[in-house]
């Protein structure tokens, strides 16, 4: 079997962009006429320069190769220019076209891919998502505690055990930096109402990204934890596991982190110095599958859990459920919602979600078919912004919400 032809489309989100500005898809097709899927999660340049990325990595390394031979094909991208390191951009592409070899690997053996790195181990996954209150107008308003509250007991009744907020914003590409008290007030105030209101029947998911120094990061933990989230997520910016291992050191709340990260190196540093002990490893992102399985292998020795991020597409969700499957270490799955909206238009067959928990599929390969007409329909992506994009100015405590940047953050429309 050979790897004969590739083709990506990038496709634009619909309002309220839930999971980024577009998304990247990659399809394979080999000489025996099987298909594949896979997502490339590589924010850092706009689709018109990652396009054209992928044809160069699929041309170079997966072209006329066995779809199997999931090892040389990685080595082959992570090694390309004489690197041999962490490149998020190669890596994102090199884990879109991973995901569809194993989509592919998959449908040829007529499982699903769990089944092939170990085995089903959960009948179900657990599931969190991000708080999405709306005001009476029906706009997205991410600032108001009491909308937050409301959202959160709605989210509970549907059958969520937890679900995540991150008012301490905004998140500046200046940062790190110190939080104001009022930016610290606030963070304590919308714990301190959603605990009393879900009380023990949710866990709080307090995420932040990278956007304190360590110091700060401890100070706003100190008054967090009298309401005992399951952890506090990246609270310094990547890059010195050193620094997250400070917080980590003086908190006892858990510690998050690994949505910006990739590959086994980096979660191996976070790991032996006591940076995290929850790993968010993105599937579109980390190298793909069989690294993220080799990622959690390694938390495993060290008595870490996972829990994979996902704010893109349904493809990288395929690919993270089939992950979580097959780990006997695996604490949750970020959920967008409940999997309908866009994300259900573009399968043939919706991520099935019953009362809080993800039903993995039975079907081979990831176990979704897109719809191809809503694929095309919204290809290419003709928008200027990123697929996700960070406050271009500092940190003001006098401008504490940074002018509602949050509110534009995730409803930002495509110009």
């Amino acid at each position: 079997m050979k790897v004969v032809s590739m083709k990506s489309y990038a496709v634009a989100v619909p309002p309220p962009y839930f999971g980024g500005m577009y998304w990247i898809f990659v399809r394979l097709k080999t000489d025996c006429g099987i298909e594949g899927v896979g997502e490339v999660y590589a924010s850092t340049f706009h689709p018109k320069v990652i396009l054209p990325a992928i044809d160069d990595v699929f041309e170079r390394y997966l072209l006329n190769h066995d779809p199997h031979h999931i090892e040389r094909f990685f080595r082959a991208a992570y090694s390309s220019g004489f690197t041999q390191r962490p490149d998020l951009t190669m890596m994102g592409i090199a884990s879109g076209l991973e995901m569809a070899c194993w989509d592919i690997i998959g449908k040829a053996a007529g499982k699903p891919v769990y089944e092939l790195i170990g085995g089903r181990v959960h009948e179900r996954l657990r599931s969190y998502t991000y708080l999405y209150p709306k005001n009476s107008k029906g706009e997205y308003d991410y600032d108001d505690v009491d909308l937050a509250v409301e959202c959160a007991m709605d989210l509970m009744k549907q059958g969520f055990t937890a679900v995540k907020f991150d008012p301490a914003g905004p998140y500046s590409v200046y940062s790190g930096h110190h939080l104001s008290l009022e930016v610290i007030d606030k963070s304590e105030e919308f714990c301190k109402k959603i605990r009393s209101a879900v009380g023990n029947k949710c866990d709080l998911l307090f995420g932040t990204h990278g956007q304190m120094t360590p110091a700060s990061a401890v100070r706003l933990a100190h008054r967090l934890e009298k309401y005992d989230p399951l952890w506090f997520e990246e609270p310094v910016p990547p890059g010195q596991a050193d620094a997250m291992a400070i917080v980590a050191g003086k908190t006892s709340i858990p510690v998050a982190a690994g949505e910006r990260l990739s590959t086994k190196y980096e979660f191996f540093d976070l790991l032996n110095r006591g940076a995290a002990s929850i790993l968010q490893m993105n599937l579109g992102r980390v190298g793909g599958i069989l690294e993220a399985k080799k990622i959690a292998g390694m938390a495993e020795a060290f008595y870490a859990q996972i829990a994979p991020h996902l704010y893109n597409g349904p493809v990288g969700a395929a690919a993270s459920i089939q992950l979580a499957t097959a780990t006997p270490n695996f604490l949750i799955q970020e959920s967008i919602l409940t999997w309908q909206g866009f994300h259900a238009e573009l399968l043939k067959k919706p991520i099935q979600w019953e009362d809080g928990f993800i039903i993995p599929s039975r079907e081979p390969g990831l176990g979704i078919e897109l719809n191809m007409d809503v694929v095309e329909a919204h290809s290419p992506y003709t928008g200027t912004k990123l697929h996700i994009s960070m406050d271009p100015e500092p940190f003001d405590v006098k401008r504490p919400s940074n002018d509602n940047w949050k509110k534009r953050w995730r409803n930002e429309k495509a110009q």
